[in-house]
Parts: structure tokens; C-alpha cells; sequence
């Protein structure tokens, strides 16, 4: 074996990128990476403890499990807008829907920060489209007319 017939780590890694632009390109991509990072700071802080040297406060709320399971669900509709794309509209509504619901009962969306990005991401999953193949440019073989002359 040469080292020409090996295959160079700069072509692996290209051929990695663009089958990952491709894997991007036909799903809400964006929209659920917002939403999966919307659910970690609303299950996370209403759980957390500040502490300013000797005085601690606690932002535990009444609902700490109903801050957990919002996160997970965000989390899960993120997943579900990667991998299950026909699914876009239902994601993005209910990660809408738990945004909303996430303000009352997460400290206010876990300070607005997982109550924007969930929003967001919702909404971008709701409004994503696939798009349509590009056809491949006609070109004419060198003995046929290109339609560019008139037969007189």
C-alpha cells in the first residue's frame, strides 16, 4: 500500500462536513438545536443553589418537577425536529406551547434565557420547508441545436 491509494484525513473530514451540510440541509436544524438548548437552563436552575459567601439562596419553586419535565419534553422535541422532520409542526407548536407554560412554572422560563430559545426554536421549526432538488442544467450535445438559433 502507497501512500497515494491511502485516504488523506482532509479529504475524510471534508467528506464528513458535506455529508453533514446535507444531513443540516433536509431537517430544522436550527430550530431544534434551540430547543434542545432551551431545556437545559429550564430543568437546571430552578434546581440550583447561589451562594454569595455565607448566605445561600435556593431557586427551588413549588413546580421543581414540573421544571424538569418541561426540559426533558424541550429536549425531546428538539430530537424529534432533527430526526423526525414530518413531525416539524407538531414539535414547534408544543416547544411554543412549553415556553409558555415554562414562565409560570420554571422562574419565569429560567430567567426568559430557555423561554427565548425555546420560542424561537419553536417557531423556526414550525415555519422550516424542505426544499425542492434542483434540476441538473440541460446541455446540449455539440451536433444538436441549442434552441438559441432559429431554423429558417
Amino acid at each position: 500500500m502507497s501512500a497515494d491509494t491511502r485516504p488523506r484525513l482532509i479529504d475524510t473530514l471534508g467528506r464528513t462536513r458535506r455529508s453533514f451540510w446535507d444531513w443540516r440541509g433536509r431537517r430544522p436544524f436550527w430550530g431544534g438545536l434551540l430547543c434542545i438548548l432551551a431545556g437545559v437552563p429550564v430543568m437546571y436552575i430552578p434546581y440550583q443553589t447561589v451562594s454569595l459567601g455565607d448566605l445561600q439562596f435556593r431557586m427551588a419553586t413549588t413546580a421543581g418537577a414540573g421544571s424538569l419535565i418541561i426540559g426533558v419534553l424541550l429536549i425531546v422535541l428538539g430530537l424529534t425536529m432533527w430526526y423526525q422532520p414530518q413531525s416539524r409542526v407538531f414539535a414547534g407548536v408544543a416547544a411554543i406551547l412549553l415556553a409558555l407554560v415554562s414562565l409560570v412554572v420554571s422562574n419565569f422560563g429560567a430567567f426568559l434565557v430557555g423561554f427565548l430559545l425555546a420560542l424561537i426554536g419553536g417557531g423556526l421549526g414550525v415555519s422550516w420547508a424542505p426544499g425542492e432538488a434542483r434540476p441538473e442544467p440541460v446541455v446540449p450535445s455539440p451536433g444538436e441545436p441549442d434552441g438559441r438559433h432559429r431554423a429558417d
